[in-house]
Protein backbone atom coordinates (compact mmCIF):
# COMPACT_ATOMS: atom_id res chain seq x y z
CA UNK A 1 0.00 0.00 0.00
CA UNK A 2 1.38 3.42 -1.01
CA UNK A 3 0.92 5.93 1.82
CA UNK A 4 0.12 9.51 0.75
CA UNK A 5 -0.05 12.90 2.45
CA UNK A 6 -1.90 15.63 0.53
CA UNK A 7 -1.08 19.32 1.02
CA UNK A 8 -3.68 21.45 -0.74
CA UNK A 9 -5.26 24.66 0.56
CA UNK A 10 -8.52 24.42 -1.40
CA UNK A 11 -10.81 22.25 0.72
CA UNK A 12 -12.95 21.05 -2.18
CA UNK A 13 -9.92 20.07 -4.27
CA UNK A 14 -8.29 18.34 -1.30
CA UNK A 15 -11.47 16.37 -0.51
CA UNK A 16 -11.82 15.35 -4.15
CA UNK A 17 -8.23 14.08 -4.25
CA UNK A 18 -8.72 12.12 -1.03
CA UNK A 19 -11.91 10.53 -2.36
CA UNK A 20 -10.64 9.74 -5.85
CA UNK A 21 -7.26 8.37 -4.78
CA UNK A 22 -9.04 6.33 -2.11
CA UNK A 23 -10.76 4.40 -4.90
CA UNK A 24 -7.39 2.97 -5.97
CA UNK A 25 -6.75 -0.38 -4.25
CA UNK A 26 -3.03 0.24 -3.72
CA UNK A 27 -3.19 3.90 -2.57
CA UNK A 28 -4.05 5.19 0.91
CA UNK A 29 -4.28 8.86 1.91
CA UNK A 30 -2.98 8.83 5.49
CA UNK A 31 -2.89 12.59 6.07
CA UNK A 32 -4.09 15.89 4.63
CA UNK A 33 -3.23 19.51 5.41
CA UNK A 34 -4.33 22.88 4.07
CA UNK A 35 -1.25 24.95 4.91
CA UNK A 36 2.36 24.76 3.84
CA UNK A 37 3.63 25.19 7.39
CA UNK A 38 1.68 22.08 8.47
CA UNK A 39 3.36 19.73 6.00
CA UNK A 40 6.47 18.91 8.03
CA UNK A 41 4.50 17.80 11.09
CA UNK A 42 2.16 15.68 8.92
CA UNK A 43 5.16 13.97 7.33
CA UNK A 44 6.73 13.43 10.75
CA UNK A 45 3.50 11.90 12.05
CA UNK A 46 2.53 9.71 9.09
CA UNK A 47 5.86 8.85 7.38
CA UNK A 48 4.25 8.68 3.93
CA UNK A 49 5.78 7.20 0.81
CA UNK A 50 4.79 10.29 -1.12
CA UNK A 51 3.60 13.87 -0.52
CA UNK A 52 1.40 15.65 -3.05
CA UNK A 53 2.17 19.37 -2.73
CA UNK A 54 0.33 22.36 -4.06
CA UNK A 55 2.56 25.40 -4.71
CA UNK A 56 0.57 28.38 -3.49
CA UNK A 57 -0.56 27.70 0.07
CA UNK A 58 -0.88 29.88 3.17
CA UNK A 59 1.88 29.69 5.76
CA UNK A 60 4.57 28.46 3.36
CA UNK A 61 4.73 27.77 -0.36
CA UNK A 62 4.95 24.22 -1.64
CA UNK A 63 8.33 25.01 -3.19
CA UNK A 64 9.72 26.11 0.17
CA UNK A 65 8.20 23.04 1.83
CA UNK A 66 10.17 20.56 -0.26
CA UNK A 67 13.25 21.00 1.93
CA UNK A 68 11.15 20.45 5.07
CA UNK A 69 9.87 17.12 3.76
CA UNK A 70 13.38 16.01 2.80
CA UNK A 71 14.64 16.88 6.26
CA UNK A 72 11.81 15.10 8.10
CA UNK A 73 11.72 12.00 5.90
CA UNK A 74 14.45 11.66 3.24
CA UNK A 75 12.79 8.58 1.74
CA UNK A 76 9.48 10.36 1.12
CA UNK A 77 9.03 11.31 -2.53
CA UNK A 78 7.49 14.67 -3.47
CA UNK A 79 5.15 15.39 -6.36
CA UNK A 80 3.97 18.93 -7.08
CA UNK A 81 0.33 19.06 -8.21
CA UNK A 82 -0.59 22.61 -9.10
CA UNK A 83 -2.79 24.92 -11.13
CA UNK A 84 0.27 27.03 -11.87
CA UNK A 85 2.09 25.19 -14.65
CA UNK A 86 5.02 27.58 -15.02
CA UNK A 87 8.43 26.68 -16.34
CA UNK A 88 10.17 28.53 -13.51
CA UNK A 89 8.18 26.64 -10.89
CA UNK A 90 9.07 23.34 -12.53
CA UNK A 91 12.78 24.09 -12.54
CA UNK A 92 12.75 25.31 -8.93
CA UNK A 93 10.77 22.27 -7.77
CA UNK A 94 13.04 19.76 -9.48
CA UNK A 95 16.19 21.56 -8.29
CA UNK A 96 14.82 21.37 -4.73
CA UNK A 97 14.31 17.61 -4.99
CA UNK A 98 10.75 17.02 -6.22
CA UNK A 99 10.31 13.83 -8.22
CA UNK A 100 7.19 14.82 -10.09
CA UNK A 101 5.40 17.91 -11.40
CA UNK A 102 1.81 17.67 -12.64
CA UNK A 103 -0.97 20.15 -13.33
CA UNK A 104 -4.44 19.82 -11.83
CA UNK A 105 -6.05 19.57 -15.27
CA UNK A 106 -4.74 16.02 -15.60
CA UNK A 107 -7.23 13.17 -14.93
CA UNK A 108 -6.96 11.42 -11.56
CA UNK A 109 -6.01 8.15 -13.29
CA UNK A 110 -2.92 9.91 -14.62
CA UNK A 111 -2.10 11.16 -11.13
CA UNK A 112 -2.46 7.67 -9.66
CA UNK A 113 -0.18 6.27 -12.37
CA UNK A 114 2.34 9.04 -11.71
CA UNK A 115 2.33 8.26 -7.97
CA UNK A 116 3.13 4.60 -8.69
CA UNK A 117 5.95 5.55 -11.06
CA UNK A 118 7.51 8.00 -8.60
CA UNK A 119 7.37 5.50 -5.75
CA UNK A 120 9.05 3.01 -8.10
CA UNK A 121 11.92 5.47 -8.57
CA UNK A 122 10.93 7.29 -11.75
CA UNK A 123 10.57 11.03 -12.32
CA UNK A 124 7.27 12.19 -13.79
CA UNK A 125 6.79 15.61 -15.39
CA UNK A 126 3.86 16.98 -17.36
CA UNK A 127 5.20 16.73 -20.95
CA UNK A 128 3.92 20.11 -22.15
CA UNK A 129 5.43 21.83 -19.12
CA UNK A 130 8.72 20.00 -19.63
CA UNK A 131 8.89 21.34 -23.18
CA UNK A 132 8.13 24.86 -21.96
CA UNK A 133 10.84 24.62 -19.30
CA UNK A 134 13.42 23.59 -21.87
CA UNK A 135 12.54 26.52 -24.11
CA UNK A 136 12.45 28.98 -21.19
CA UNK A 137 16.02 28.24 -20.14
CA UNK A 138 17.55 28.86 -16.73
CA UNK A 139 16.32 31.39 -14.20
CA UNK A 140 17.96 34.65 -15.32
CA UNK A 141 18.00 36.06 -11.78
CA UNK A 142 20.61 35.43 -9.11
CA UNK A 143 19.53 34.44 -5.60
CA UNK A 144 20.32 37.92 -4.29
CA UNK A 145 18.45 39.63 -7.12
CA UNK A 146 15.42 37.52 -6.23
CA UNK A 147 15.73 38.48 -2.54
CA UNK A 148 15.88 42.18 -3.35
CA UNK A 149 13.11 42.04 -5.94
CA UNK A 150 10.74 40.22 -3.59
CA UNK A 151 11.61 42.62 -0.76
CA UNK A 152 10.68 45.54 -3.01
CA UNK A 153 7.06 44.37 -3.33
CA UNK A 154 4.60 47.16 -2.72
CA UNK A 155 7.09 49.94 -3.44
CA UNK A 156 9.08 49.53 -0.24
CA UNK A 157 11.74 52.31 -0.06
CA UNK A 158 15.32 51.38 -0.97
CA UNK A 159 16.55 52.25 2.53
CA UNK A 160 14.09 49.83 4.14
CA UNK A 161 15.00 47.02 1.75
CA UNK A 162 18.68 47.65 2.47
CA UNK A 163 18.13 47.52 6.24
CA UNK A 164 16.01 44.36 6.04
CA UNK A 165 18.56 42.51 3.88
CA UNK A 166 21.67 43.97 5.56
CA UNK A 167 22.87 45.57 2.34
CA UNK A 168 23.84 49.10 1.41
CA UNK A 169 21.27 51.18 -0.49
CA UNK A 170 23.59 51.37 -3.50
CA UNK A 171 23.90 47.56 -3.59
CA UNK A 172 20.10 47.25 -3.47
CA UNK A 173 19.82 49.70 -6.38
CA UNK A 174 22.37 47.68 -8.36
CA UNK A 175 20.51 44.40 -7.77
CA UNK A 176 17.17 45.96 -8.70
CA UNK A 177 18.63 47.56 -11.81
CA UNK A 178 20.18 44.25 -12.85
CA UNK A 179 16.93 42.33 -12.30
CA UNK A 180 14.91 44.92 -14.22
CA UNK A 181 17.36 44.73 -17.12
CA UNK A 182 17.44 40.93 -17.23
CA UNK A 183 13.65 40.71 -17.29
CA UNK A 184 13.23 43.49 -19.85
CA UNK A 185 11.00 45.41 -17.47
CA UNK A 186 10.46 49.16 -17.15
CA UNK A 187 10.58 49.26 -13.36
CA UNK A 188 10.87 47.03 -10.29
CA UNK A 189 7.12 46.50 -10.00
CA UNK A 190 6.93 45.23 -13.56
CA UNK A 191 10.06 43.12 -13.02
CA UNK A 192 8.51 41.43 -9.98
CA UNK A 193 5.28 40.84 -11.89
CA UNK A 194 7.21 39.22 -14.75
CA UNK A 195 9.29 37.09 -12.40
CA UNK A 196 6.15 35.83 -10.65
CA UNK A 197 4.36 35.14 -13.93
CA UNK A 198 7.27 33.01 -15.11
CA UNK A 199 7.67 31.26 -11.76
CA UNK A 200 11.15 32.57 -11.03
CA UNK A 201 10.16 33.89 -7.58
Amino acid sequence: MIRIVIAEDQTMMRSALVSLLGLESDLAVVGEVGRGDEVASAVREHRPDIVLLDIEMPGKSGLDTIADVARESPDTAIVIVTTFGRAGYLRRAMDAGARGFLVKDDPVEQLAAAIRKVVAGETVIDPLLAAQALSAGENPLSAREIDVLVASDGGIPIAEIAAALHLSPSTVRNYLSSAIGKLGARNRSEALQTARRDGWV
